[in-house]
C-alpha cells in the first residue's frame, strides 16, 4: 500500500492518477484552516475532466481542523483514471489517497 499527499486548490486538480491498475483504499481531506471549507471528489476516467458527471461527493462541509475521510468505497482504477478534488479556498484543505496495486 501507498499513499500521495496534494494540497487542495479551488480548482479541481488531479491529487491521484493511477499507474497501472490500483484499488484507491482511503481519501482523508484535512482541513487545516480555523474556518469551515467546502470540497468536492471527482472520480474522472483517463482522458476526461473533472465536471458534474465525474462528481463523487459535491459541497462536503468539513469543520475547522477536521478530517473527513472516505473510506467505505473501494475505486478500481485503470492506468490514466484519477481521483481529483478542490476546495473553496486554495491553501486550506490537504488531501491523502491510500491506493494499492492490483
Amino acid at each position: 500500500m501507498a499513499i500521495i499527499n496534494t494540497a487542495v486548490t479551488t480548482t479541481a486538480s488531479s491529487i491521484y492518477t493511477s499507474s497501472g491498475s490500483s484499488a484507491i483504499v482511503t481519501v482523508h481531506l484535512c482541513n487545516y484552516s480555523g474556518a469551515t471549507q467546502v470540497a468536492n471528489l471527482f472520480v474522472v476516467p483517463s482522458g476526461l475532466t473533472a465536471n458534474v458527471l465525474t462528481m463523487v461527493y459535491s459541497n462536503l462541509s468539513i469543520p475547522p481542523t477536521n478530517t473527513y475521510i472516505i473510506n467505505t468505497e473501494k475505486f478500481i482504477l485503470s492506468n490514466g483514471d484519477g481521483i481529483f478534488a478542490s476546495c473553496g479556498n486554495a491553501g486550506a484543505v490537504s488531501a491523502t489517497v491510500s491506493y494499492i496495486g492490483v
